[in-house]
């Protein structure tokens, strides 16, 4: 079987910013291969060396001309034609052999690369694989540390090979650019940017990422030390402009948004049952943005630490406190989350922020609730579908409403046969409470009515159990419990081995 040919880029000079892919194919080369000066010296191997196994057969395709005149019949493109030629014979030997070679690429294999001589030779007959690499475009505007584009500039890549005039219309009709092949085209290039009016805009990078990695203005470059590995970098404007400088671009150039004066903002997020896996992408942004965030101390343990932000972790039942902590941090100008569990809106910091948001002073404090994962939705998807028909969301805690609310509206669900999904069943401080509720429910439920029980529903100690409102063990429910108590036309089905749980869209009929 014939082996593979490899194009593998190696990035524009430091061996750090080779891939990982391009170093193991490298490493597991039985053939490496790679274009040289008439001096036999490689920079692509020079960047590779450190991935080379040492034992591998090495190709050195070495250049018979580079820019110097020849006396070949078929002048310059001609012998480099031929020398292209044979050296993709001497590839396709090993590959009929079965042997994979790896031809290394500074940058990128198909970008300016001279992999793609051999590639478009020898794909005719092998099979192909190239692996990307860091381009020098790329390395560039790294070492220079300065955005190329934005929005919707354009970035233009242009060799410096282009006669003087081309090189002009082209600069002048784009946002951005880089101009490639500098050496001994850098006269031309520097002279193409004055006529184009972006001289005093363009920076020269030489070598970038190695260690004569150098960069300078362009205009204060001397032509006789520039390398053909250095390029010219033309920022769009917009990208070049510092936030809040207006008076570096011109007007058409900016961008239409204008920043957001005033206070800060207070954002009410629910970050689901569990971990991050249940965190919605708006949840999640908000998160990251953040300057503060707020929150009960076990919720705040779910939200992965940043030392850029201030958390501010309180008891569980300093709702309001904290809610006066949020909006004042966002008066300030802070960005302040306010994290809850489950949803925010359900049982959670939604209400007790907005509550305290309506006092006089806060008025000009903008407040954002983000929905999040229920635990009634949660342990409902977990055992199939129990709250598929009406329902009612109702929590045990007598902190803030009399039992005896409680307990009539137990009632009023139970007597409209309503699916009900029960929150904080059952504390250390009143484990008592479920007990009380299951006999409610029992003078208007059958004992059979399916009950389930989800506990830590998407994390390491999630349980579920399937069982009837007879034999419904307050025991077996904390905190962490979400109770849901069927309906008449609740069922239980057993289909293999799991049981689900849902009751039907129709009822009555």
């Amino acid at each position: 079987m014939p082996g593979v040919l490899y194009g593998v880029g190696v990035g524009p000079g430091d061996p750090e910013l080779v891939t990982v892919k391009a170093a193991r194919l490298i490493g597991d080369a039985d053939v490496v291969a790679y274009h040289a000066a008439r001096h036999g010296r490689s920079i692509a191997r020079r960047i590779a060396e450190p991935y080379l196994r040492g034992d591998q057969v090495e190709e050195a395709l070495v250049y018979p001309v580079t820019t110097e005149t020849t006396d070949h019949p078929g002048g310059y493109q001609g012998a480099i034609d031929e020398f292209y030629t044979a050296a993709a014979e001497r590839l396709a030997t090993h590959l009929d052999a079965g042997r994979d070679v790896v031809l290394l690429s500074e940058g990128d294999p198909l970008f300016y690369g001279s992999y793609m001589h051999m590639h478009k030779r020898l794909t005719p007959r092998f099979q192909a694989v190239v692996v990307p690499g860091v381009t020098s475009v790329s390395a560039a505007s790294a070492a220079l540390g300065r955005p190329l584009v934005e929005r919707d500039e354009v970035l233009t890549v242009l060799p410096g090979t282009l006669p003087r005039d081309e090189l002009a219309r082209r600069l002048a009709a784009t946002d951005s650019a880089a101009v490639m092949k500098l050496g001994r085209t850098f006269d031309n290039v520097r002279g193409a940017l004055a006529d184009a009016g972006r001289l005093d805009d363009a920076h020269y990078v030489e070598r970038a990422t190695t260690d004569g990695e150098r960069t300078a203005p362009l205009a204060d470059v001397d032509p006789a030390d520039v390398p053909y590995f250095s390029i010219a970098v033309i920022p769009g404007r917009v990208a070049s402009r510092i936030p809040g400088d207006v008076a570096t671009a011109p007007a058409h150039a900016l961008p239409q948004e204008a920043p957001i004066a005033g206070p800060g903002e207070v954002v009410v997020v629910g970050t689901g049952p569990a971990g991050r896996d249940w965190l919605t992408p708006q949840t999640a942004a908000a998160l990251a943005e953040a300057d503060d965030l707020v929150g009960y101390g076990p919720y705040l343990d779910r939200v992965a630490p940043n030392p850029r932000q201030a958390r501010h972790a309180s008891d569980n039942r300093v709702e309001a406190e904290r809610a006066a902590l949020a909006l004042d941090l966002a008066a300030a100008g802070r960005r302040v989350v306010v994290v809850s569990a489950g949803d925010p809106g359900v049982f959670a910091m939604a209400t007790a922020v907005l509550e305290v948001a309506s006092e006089e002073k806060y008025t000009d404090v903008p407040v954002r609730v983000l929905p999040g994962m229920s635990a009634a939705q949660a342990v409902a998807a977990a055992v199939g579908a129990p709250l598929g028909h009406d329902h009612a969301l109702i929590s045990l805690s007598d902190r803030l409403k009399p039992w005896d609310t409680v307990t009539e509206r137990l009632v009023a669900a139970a007597k409209a046969d309503l699916v009900i999904a029960i929150y904080n069943p059952r504390s250390d401080s009143r484990p008592w409470q479920l007990g009380a509720a299951r006999d409610v429910l029992l003078e208007h439920r059958s004992g059979g009515t399916p009950v389930v029980l989800g506990r830590d529903v998407g994390g390491a100690g999630q349980r579920i159990i399937v069982t009837t409102l007879a034999e419904l063990d307050p025991e077996d429910v904390d905190m962490r419990t979400l109770v849901v108590i069927g309906s008449s036309a609740t069922r239980v089905v057993h289909r293999g081995a799991g049981t689900t749980v849902f009751t039907p869209r129709h009822y009555g009929t």
